[in-house]
C-alpha cells in the first residue's frame, strides 16, 4: 500500500506553483518603471509622486473622505459587475438557442452574435448612446451598462455553448432515462457539471470586461480612467497618475484572477 502525502492548502499551492510567472512579471514590471523613468529623467519631467495620495483619501476637517480615484474604482466596478452579470444572462439565453435545435431560434442567435462580434466595440458604444440613447431615453451610465453586456454576452454564450457541448452525451442519456425534462436535464446534471469547463474563459471575460468599461470614458462616464484624464487636465500629472490607474486596475483584474484560480483548483479537487 502506497502512501499518499496530504495535499497542501489550495492557498498554499496556488503561489507555490507560480514562483517563476511572478519573477517574470515582476522583472517585465521593472524594465517598464525603469524605462518610463529614464525617459521622464530625459525630458526634465518633475516628478510629484507625493501629491497622489490625496486622490485615494484624504482627512478633513469633517473626517475621513475618499478621493477622486477611489470614487472612480467603485463606479468601474458597480458598471462592471452590473453589465458582468447581464451579459452572463443573455450569453446563457444566446448559448440555449444556438443548442435548441430550433432554425428561428438557432438563426437570430448566429445573426447576434455575427453582428456583435464583427463590430467595433467603440462603435457600438456609439451606436447604443447616440442612436439608442435619446429613442428609449437612456443615460449615460446605462447605454455604458448595455454596451457592454451585449458585447461581451456574444464572446460568453460561446463559452457556455463549450462548456455544455463538454459534458459527455451519456449524461444527458441518462437524464432522459429516469423521465427529466430538458430543462430539468440542464438545471441539474449538465450545467453543474459545466461550469468547471467554464470557470477559465469565463474569468478571462469578466476580466476582460473590467478592462473593456475603460471605453466608455470617450461619452464621459464618471468611471476610473475618465477621473484620471480629470485630475492630469488639472494638475499636469500624466505620469504618476497613468501609473497609479494603470496600477488600480491591476492589483483589482490580480485579485480576480488569482480568487477565481483558487475557486477553480477546489472544484478540480473535488
Amino acid at each position: 500500500m502506497t502512501y499518499t502525502p496530504p495535499k497542501a492548502p489550495a492557498m498554499a499551492r496556488f503561489f507555490a506553483s507560480t514562483p517563476v510567472s511572478v519573477v517574470i512579471y515582476l522583472l517585465a514590471v521593472g524594465a517598464v518603471a525603469y524605462s518610463a523613468y529614464s525617459g521622464s529623467q530625459a525630458m526634465g519631467y518633475n516628478w510629484q509622486w507625493y501629491r497622489v495620495p490625496k486622490y485615494f483619501y484624504t482627512f478633513t476637517t469633517d473626517g475621513f473622505q475618499w478621493g477622486e480615484i477611489s470614487i472612480g474604482l467603485v463606479k468601474t466596478l458597480v458598471l462592471s459587475v452590473k453589465a458582468f452579470l447581464l451579459a452572463v444572462v443573455l450569453g446563457i439565453a444566446v448559448a440555449l438557442l444556438r443548442l435548441s435545435g430550433l432554425v428561428v431560434g438557432s438563426a437570430m442567435a448566429t445573426v447576434f452574435l455575427e453582428i456583435v462580434r464583427n463590430t467595433p466595440l467603440l462603435v457600438l458604444l456609439y451606436l447604443f448612446y447616440y442612436v439608442l440613447g435619446p429613442i428609449f431615453d437612456l443615460d449615460r451610465f446605462t447605454a455604458s451598462i448595455l454596451c457592454l453586456a451585449v458585447y461581451h454576452a456574444a464572446l460568453i454564450s460561446e463559452i457556455f455553448r463549450a462548456a455544455i457541448n463538454a459534458v459527455p452525451v451519456g449524461q444527458w442519456e441518462g437524464a432522459k432515462s429516469i423521465g427529466m425534462s430538458t430543462g430539468q436535464a440542464y438545471r441539474y446534471i449538465v450545467l453543474p457539471q459545466s461550469v468547471r469547463f467554464m470557470l477559465p474563459p469565463l474569468t478571462g471575460e469578466a476580466v476582460n470586461l473590467i478592462k473593456s468599461s475603460a471605453i466608455v470614458s470617450v461619452i464621459a462616464v464618471a468611471e476610473l480612467t475618465t477621473i484620471g484624464r480629470n485630475i492630469i487636465s488639472e494638475t499636469y500629472m500624466s505620469f504618476e497618475i497613468w501609473f497609479t490607474i494603470a496600477a488600480v486596475y491591476l492589483v483589482v483584474t490580480l485579485f480576480l484572477s488569482v480568487g477565481v484560480s483558487l475557486v477553480e483548483r477546489r472544484y478540480a479537487d473535488k
